[in-house]
C-alpha cells in the first residue's frame, strides 16, 4: 500500500479560481465576432430603450443593420463602450 500526502495552500484557492474564470471568460469572448441586440443588452445590463437613449445613436457606435436586425462587431463595440463610459464619469 502506498501513502499519498496532498497539501493545499488554501489561501491560493480563491486567486486560482479567479484566474481560471477570467481565462474561460476571455476564451468565450474571443469566440464571438458579432453581438446582436440581446447580447448587447446582456453585456451592458441595459434595456434596448436605455441603450437608444444613451449611446445607440452616437455616430461612433459601431453597428450594422442586416434586414431588420442590428449587429455589433464585438471587439469594436467593447472599445466603444469603454470609451463612452469613461466620458460619462
Amino acid at each position: 500500500m502506498v501513502d499519498v500526502n496532498i497539501s493545499v495552500d488554501e489561501e491560493r484557492i480563491p486567486e486560482e479560481i479567479q484566474k481560471r474564470l477570467k481565462e474561460a471568460i476571455e476564451a468565450t469572448d474571443k469566440e464571438m465576432v458579432f453581438w446582436d441586440n440581446k447580447e448587447l443588452m446582456r453585456r451592458t445590463c441595459m434595456s434596448w430603450n436605455t441603450m437608444q437613449e444613451h449611446f445607440f445613436f452616437d455616430e461612433r457606435c459601431p453597428k450594422v443593420k442586416i434586414e431588420s436586425k442590428w449587429y455589433f462587431p464585438a471587439e469594436e463595440m467593447k472599445q466603444f463602450l469603454l470609451t463612452w463610459m469613461k466620458e460619462k464619469r
